[in-house]
């Protein structure tokens, strides 16, 4: 696992993420697992800019925003890297 728990995902928007209290880690909350270790949640375009700030600052460079930005948005993160 990459995360190293800085909290950049969380402090950036809250209502998407979440630090693991077992591993002080961040999970994405509803995240669905597509393949070993990458989750995936579907976001509105409300929430591109938060998420947008969490990949862009995310120290290892896990966290992956994917779609048409004029239509639902797909976050990824991709513990595994």
């Amino acid at each position: 696992e990459k995360c190293i728990g800085c909290n950049v995902c969380f402090e950036a928007s809250p209502s998407n993420w979440k630090i693991n209290e077992e591993d002080g880690k961040a999970d994405l909350i509803d995240g669905k697992e597509t393949a070993k270790g990458v989750f995936v949640k579907d976001i509105s375009i409300l929430e591109v800019e938060e998420n947008k700030l969490a990949e862009d600052n995310c120290p290892v460079g896990i966290i992956h925003i994917d779609g048409d930005w004029k239509s639902v948005l797909k976050l990824y993160k991709n513990i595994t890297n």
